[in-house]
């Protein structure tokens, strides 16, 4: 508990600290993606009762989470802000690196809440985090280049669906429509970063 109690004027190392858990990020995740209660916490960051249970509570404690005046769990951004605030300014090439750094791990958050085990749960609702889902979809299933009959396609789209709430025909579909495959005759191609630039 020190480590997320210490020094007031140290606020980010004790915000790291208490985020360096996965279990608290999921749950810090699902609350910033707008679930409003411990049940919608643990369906969304794919917690058992328990895990979120205590995920919250440190959360809680921490400052980054609070119940807003419907009693809904929310982000205390009034905290986050301070904290931001009370951090000594970097020199700009360090800004520019930490914004990269930063944005892989935002990124990286999207798709681990909605992508667990292999396995798609569902398509975000926001388009930014769709389109960042869609693409590591994309990159973890088709080699670049290569050519794939529609029936390959779609046995490896059905295993990003079982179970889930979206089927292979509308992944495809999301897929072909943001240019991460191409379709020419039936055959499926996913264009090479390097020599393709439509890239969504």
């Amino acid at each position: 508990m020190t480590t997320e109690t210490g020094d007031p004027s140290s606020p980010l190392p004790r915000l790291a600290a208490l985020l360096a858990d996965e279990g608290r990020v999921r749950a810090f995740a699902a609350v910033a993606l707008g679930a409003g209660s411990a049940e919608r916490v643990a369906a969304t960051a794919g917690l058992s009762p328990k895990e979120t249970a205590a995920a919250l509570r440190r959360l809680r404690d921490g400052g980054v989470v609070a119940f807003d005046g419907d009693g809904a769990l929310t982000v205390a951004h009034d905290r986050l802000r301070e904290a931001a605030r009370t951090d000594r300014p970097a020199p700009a090439a360090a800004v520019d690196g930490d914004a990269r750094t930063d944005g892989a791990a935002k990124a990286d958050l999207v798709v681990r809440t909605f992508v667990r085990d292999g396995r798609l749960l569902r398509l975000p609702a926001r388009w930014t985090r769709k389109k960042l889902v869609l693409r590591h979809i994309a990159e973890r299933t088709f080699e670049p280049g290569v050519e794939y009959p529609e029936r390959v396609v779609d046995e490896k789209l059905r295993a990003w669906c079982e179970e889930g709430d979206v089927d292979h025909v509308t992944l495809r579909r999301h897929l072909v429509d943001l240019d991460h495959l191409r379709r020419s005759g039936g055959v499926y191609r996913r264009p090479h970063p390097a020599r393709d630039t439509r890239t969504a």
